[in-house]
């Protein structure tokens, strides 16, 4: 295990191996691109059968649930998902990833190295970043708090900010330009980053340094769902699932009775986890991750991310919009 401070971070394997991984999943396996128009529209076009599009990702905003996708649609809903309005939102571009620091302050990122903000619950989205010219997506963000966050994406693109998303610095955390595809925060505040060709980094002080993870699989990774204490999980490629009970010093293999590439995970109020995929895919967990179901979605639709809702059922993002799903309670 290495120790890093903004330092080379990864061995590199060759790209060839990896070039279908990174949630630029988004590109491959869905047409996300629009053709260019002239001049392209500024704001994201408000369509009746917005929520049935492709959404990627998606987050709670103090019991608000956002969810965002192609074409630069952003949709709230505050009936758990019964119902969806449309936000307005300053982009056209493909949005990957979603955080909210409290009730109103939140950001999302996306194609074009697109940053949003919004200070109103996820009502209106202004454009605070974009640079469509480098052709490096961002693919999901995060904030310590009200002012200090981070967006990661592909090609090691990592970038900072002080001052509540007005301006970004890029601040790379390596040499290596491997995508960066998911960033999580644990309970105990450690921060973990799930990427390309099987790297895993670990920051111990709100992402001041970094540390490279062993990696148990030279595959992608496109998740990581921490849990409590310091037990971890992260998966991706060909369904591979792998779980640490050392905050990622050690890993053991989970069987998820898939090889679909598994893109979301999530907590349930009552302590059972669910990881999602790409062909329907929904595996769920009574024991903390030790083992896993699989309740395979005859639809096959791609599933992106999920988010729980009350009453033991789960909520579906992905391909198609969002769907409900109820698992078995406990017992």
């Amino acid at each position: 295990m290495n120790r890093l401070s903004f330092s080379p971070l990864f061995t590199r394997f060759s790209r060839k191996k990896t070039a279908a991984a990174v949630l630029l999943v988004v590109s491959v396996f869905f047409s996300s691109f629009l053709p260019a128009a002239e001049p392209p529209p500024e704001y994201a076009a408000i369509e009746p059968l917005a929520s049935k599009s492709l959404l990627l990702s998606a987050c709670l905003a103090d019991g608000r649930m956002v969810v965002v996708g192609e074409r630069g649609h952003i949709l709230y809903s505050d009936d758990k998902g019964s119902s969806w309005t449309q936000a307005n939102v300053q982009t056209i571009a493909t949005l990957t990833g979603v955080y909210f620091h409290d009730k109103n302050l939140g950001w999302a990122v996306g194609h074009d190295a697109v940053i949003l903000k919004t200070a109103d619950g996820g009502k209106t989205w202004s454009r605070v970043y974009s640079a469509p010219e480098e052709e490096r997506p961002l693919l999901d963000v995060w904030f310590k708090d009200a002012e200090q966050g981070v967006a990661v994406g592909a090609y090691g693109l990592f970038m900072t900010t002080e001052d509540g998303g007005l301006n970004w610095s890029e601040n790379p955390i390596g040499e290596e330009d491997w995508h960066l595809n998911q960033i999580r925060r644990s309970d105990s505040g450690r921060l973990y980053i799930a990427g390309e060709a099987g790297n895993i980094c670990r920051s111990d002080d709100n992402g001041q340094t970094w540390t490279v993870l062993p990696s148990p699989y030279a595959g992608s990774f496109f998740g990581v769902l921490p849990l409590e204490g310091d037990t971890v999980l992260v998966f991706g490629l060909r369904g591979h699932l792998y779980r640490s009970e050392d905050a990622g010093d050690n890993w053991q293999p989970i069987e998820s009775h898939t090889q679909a590439m598994l893109t979301g995970g999530a907590r349930m109020p009552d302590g059972r986890l669910v990881v999602v995929g790409l062909s329907g895919t929904v595996l769920v967990s009574d024991d903390n991750g030790k083992s896993f179901s699989l309740l395979q979605q005859p639809d096959r639709m791609a599933i992106m991310s999920a988010l729980p809702v009350e009453g033991g059922k789960v909520l579906l993002i992905g391909d198609g919009g969002t769907k409900e799903l109820s698992i078995a309670v406990k017992e």
